[in-house]
């Protein structure tokens, strides 16, 4: 890496997101419990949430404490240095609540409002994610590469369903009507891992609907490096109305399908 400010950004999400990986790993009570809910009863935010997000910016503060943040548990400040951190501590809570390993935190770096840094620290299988804008994506210091374009119909595509009962059942109607046109579909209950899984050639693609900033910041950084397209509705960035991820030869039909069957609205 030849830019000397990147390289600082990197290394500090790096260890902020393998300390806060620790604590969640580590730290996680054999009583577990939901300290708050979000957009629904079943949309949950645990102690560790909250412990987790503490760390991160505490630990970032003390190295730049003139940063922005903007985090899912509250962290929200403009700082003054062009540089905010997009935080999720948790990625994943109702897996980690449950005791199932898919869940991540995820650390992204902005700076002038665009992403240059990325972290994915995945700690139930040991493996961390990390992307500097124009330097590609690598995990635990291997590079990634997505996988060979595949036909529509053969490609293994993953998607995530949302906490509001309405939105939930229309996406489970998209899903039903999606499959037919593909191998199949995955829900593995986390945006950053499954972000990173297309970076990492085990998907061919990635959609979801209803996501923030903060669980795909990080993620889609790392699979563009990784050589996926990633975008929303077409011609439009990722966003809450849309997130799509693939390779470069799934992401046009998947995105045109997804549009066709109105998977960014009821």
């Amino acid at each position: 890496m030849t830019d000397p400010a990147l390289s600082e950004l990197l290394d500090l999400a790096l260890e902020a997101a393998r300390r806060a990986g620790a604590l969640l790993r580590d730290g996680r009570p054999a009583d577990l419990g939901v300290a708050a809910t979000k957009s629904s009863p079943i949309d949950v935010v645990t102690e560790m949430d909250i412990a987790a997000e503490k760390l991160i910016t505490g630990y970032l503060t003390d190295f730049r404490p003139d940063d922005g943040f903007l985090g899912e548990e509250g962290a929200s400040s403009p700082g003054s240095t062009g540089i905010r951190w997009v935080i999720d501590p948790l990625d994943g809570t109702v897996n980690y609540l449950y005791g199932l390993p898919t869940w991540a935190v995820s650390i992204a770096a902005e700076r002038d409002g665009e992403r240059v840094v990325g972290v994915v620290e995945a700690p139930m299988r040991r493996e961390t994610y990390h992307a500097v804008l124009g330097g590609g994506a690598f995990a635990n210091g291997e590079a990634l590469r997505c996988r060979p374009t595949a036909p529509l119909d053969q490609a293994l595509v993953s998607t995530g369903f949302n906490y509001v009962a309405h939105v939930r059942a229309h996406q489970a109607d998209v899903a039903q009507r999606l499959i037919p046109r593909l191998r199949d579909i995955r829900r593995g209950g986390s945006a950053a891992v499954d972000l990173c899984d297309v970076a990492a050639g085990r998907l061919d693609g990635y959609y979801e609907r209803g996501l923030h900033p903060w669980d795909l910041a990080a993620g889609d950084l790392i699979a563009r490096e990784a050589g996926a397209l990633t975008g929303g509705r077409p011609g439009l960035p990722a966003d809450g109305d849309l997130t799509v991820a693939a390779t470069p030869g799934v992401f046009e039909p998947l995105q045109t399908a997804l549009d066709e069957l109105g998977a960014w609205h009821d």
